[in-house]
């Protein structure tokens, strides 16, 4: 078998799927009344921060809603939704007094800030804070998010012909398919060409799949068009014949319904006792829906951050100005960078902002052994910190206890995350493991080890390596172009991510290159979650419902 020439019809539609798109909905409970004779009439303004900068511009307005100060706004703001990114939002609520669009002659009632990450990141994606304003008590804001449909079921089919039309003259025919989708002006437009199979009449087609957006853009009863051509190498290929149908008649399955014969016009037109040019016949139909990362993520799966640190002698003495540990009161360190730049990005995933620091390469008290995998806190049996600002306390607490020593070791950090993954195999948790790290890697091949391991889990990896030490080595682990082995075992799985810190460096505009450095750590962990996800057959679970107690703490995995 072999694939069919280019048709004359015209090459295949682009089927890269664009940014995610989410709907909001605004609503909110006891304004603040600033009306004499009536209730306020409140309008709310969504404002979206452009990443690197510090203002915010607006990006749309709801409808006014008449005397009230419980109102639920139709209006809708539809906004592009990057997980890797930290996208901050202002809504803003007034009381309309007039017709004009100055914002400045209305009443101001009240404003909230958060990250769309916080939104969607939310039990059900539905988010609530207090709005601050003019009093003390300016009511409640919420924010109900949900992922626009843009119709990301697959469908996966399969056809074989009989008795069709002998095309050659020195054989029979070499058959395939086109199909075509009916577009709202009555046009057709090719979607997906089979293969052909050679000097047959009778052919089998492998099963294909295809999205149904692009079959049909989603509409079951639409009509698809299918051709059935004999194929010739000069791409001159001869119709066999034609037959309409369906999703909706496809959905049904093999069947007599499901039975079409191939009709060719003109032989149609020239003889009456014409009948058919052959029959091809559905032998399979299925429709699977493909779930996306936020589908996930609403119904309940939480990200596990943790955080592993490089405590090596190779940093340099975190007392002196030339370290990369070195605490400098008017500027963050290198790992401070990237540790805030990731963390704030990952916290609006974890309900109950509990996160475990690690360190490794470093003599820690009372002891004074050298251990690879030590609390941060400095806590023998209780890992976690309260968020992000929490693990940048544990940090630098720690660089004021420990003596940095070697070598450096990622085996053991990668395993001791791995152990309660492999405990989390359900759906209900991903773990993120955040390695940062200065130099070389000691322990190449235990790492691939781990790693090969870890793909098997509910697991992804990120390193990033900060200094100008040589990193070279570093990019074996990034399975972007080799997937990663260890003893005859691939990787199923591409989870590591590499970034040198340096790329971002020359930036002058610090926050804008804490937000590139972000986007560029974070841009595979969804593709990543899914990827596990589809492996294992687990399909989103029902949006829990906000009454539910908060889950368990993370404290007990540990």
């Amino acid at each position: 078998m072999a694939a069919p020439g280019n048709l004359s019809m015209g090459m295949l539609p682009d089927e890269s799927i664009p940014a995610t798109r989410v709907e909001l909905t605004v609503s909110c409970r006891n304004l603040l009344d600033m009306d004499t004779f009536s209730k306020s009439d409140p309008l709310c303004v969504m404002y979206t921060q452009p990443l690197g900068q510090l203002n915010y511009k607006e990006y749309g307005r709801t409808e006014v809603i008449w005397n009230t100060l419980n109102p639920k706004f139709v209006t809708k703001f539809v906004i592009d939704y990057f997980f890797e990114e930290k996208q901050m939002l202002k809504f803003e609520l007034y009381d309309v007094d007039s017709k004009s669009p100055d914002l400045r002659k209305h009443d101001f009632l009240g404003s909230a800030t958060c990250t769309l990450g916080e939104i969607m990141g939310s039990r059900g994606c539905k988010f609530t804070r207090a709005l601050r304003g003019p009093s003390k008590d300016c009511g409640l804001i919420t924010i109900k998010g949900e992922e626009l449909s843009d119709c990301r079921d697959l469908i996966n089919l399969q056809f074989k012909g009989e008795n069709l039309d002998k095309k050659d003259l020195f054989g029979k025919s070499d058959p395939f398919l086109v199909f075509h989708r009916c577009n709202e002006d009555g046009s057709f437009t090719i979607c997906h060409k089979t293969e052909y199979i050679k000097n047959t009449l009778k052919p089998k087609w492998r099963s294909f799949s295809i999205m149904l957006r692009m079959l049909c853009n989603a509409d079951l009863h639409r009509t698809i068009m299918v051709e059935c051509y004999d194929w010739n190498r000069n791409g001159s290929h001869n119709l066999i014949g034609t037959f309409e149908t369906s999703v909706t008649a496809l959905s049904k399955g093999p069947g007599h319904s499901n039975v079409y014969p191939l009709i060719h016009p003109r032989k149609q037109a020239k003889k009456k006792s014409y009948h058919n040019s052959g029959l091809i016949t559905l032998l399979s139909c299925k429709i699977e829906p493909q779930y996306s990362f936020l589908d996930y993520i609403r119904g309940g799966c939480q990200l596990a951050f943790t955080v592993a640190i490089d405590f090596t002698a190779s940093n340099g003495d975190p007392r002196q100005p030339t370290s990369l540990h070195y605490v400098n009161p008017y500027q963050p360190n290198d790992y401070l960078r990237a540790l805030r730049a990731v963390g704030e990005v990952i916290q609006d995933y974890d309900h109950d902002k509990l996160f475990p620091a690690l360190g490794f390469g470093a003599r820690v008290p009372p002891s004074n052994q050298v251990q690879h995998e030590f609390f941060l806190n400095g806590s023998l049996t209780d890992p976690m910190c309260v968020g992000i600002e929490g693990v940048i306390a544990a940090y630098q607490q720690a660089l004021s206890t420990v003596m940095l020593y070697g070598p450096t070791l990622f085996a053991p950090i990668i395993n001791h995350v791995a152990r309660f993954a492999s405990a989390r195999q359900d759906g209900s948790e991903y773990f993120v493991l955040l390695i940062i790290t200065d130099g070389c890697i000691c322990d190449m091949d235990n790492t691939k080890e781990a790693i090969v391991t870890a793909a098997q889990l509910p697991m992804s990896i990120i390193i990033v390596g900060v200094g100008k030490e040589d990193f070279s080595k570093m990019e074996e682990l990034d399975g972007d172009e080799v997937r990663v082995s260890s003893r005859g075992r691939k990787a199923e799985r591409d989870i590591v991510q590499f970034v040198p810190f340096r790329d971002f460096e020359g930036e002058g505009n610090k926050i804008l290159s804490q937000a590139r450095l972000a986007k560029e750590v974070l841009y595979e962990i969804p593709e990543q979650i899914t990827s596990y996800m589809k492996s294992r057959n687990i399909k989103p679970g029902a949006p829990p419902s906000p009454s539910l107690a908060s889950h368990q703490s993370f404290q007990a995995r540990y």
